[in-house]
């Protein structure tokens, strides 16, 4: 799992038989202090995530088992809403 923030939203009308329905979003990996790793991941909602909110992501063969679906074509998903993240000092 990674920590990520939601930046947006991909409307696509044509698209696979297995997306019908979903809700893509644009998501930046982030380190536990917000710093983002990776810009612009695009992840399958499955839990009513939105634009600003700070969320778990899953990829490869775990991203399929969010959807239940083995055979969607997808890479990533999105499978949390974070409330809050306790980092402890060093």
């Amino acid at each position: 799992m990674q920590l990520a923030r939601v930046t947006g939203t991909i409307t696509a009308t044509a698209k696979s038989a297995q997306l019908v329905g979903a809700k893509m979003l644009i998501c930046d990996v982030t380190d536990a202090h917000g710093a983002i790793i990776e810009a612009a991941c695009i992840a399958i909602d499955t839990v009513g995530a939105g634009v600003g909110d700070q969320v778990l992501v899953v990829r490869g063969s775990a991203a399929r088992m969010a959807l239940q679906a083995n055979v969607a074509p997808v890479d990533a998903a999105v499978i949390a809403i974070v409330d809050t993240i306790t980092v402890k000092a060093k």
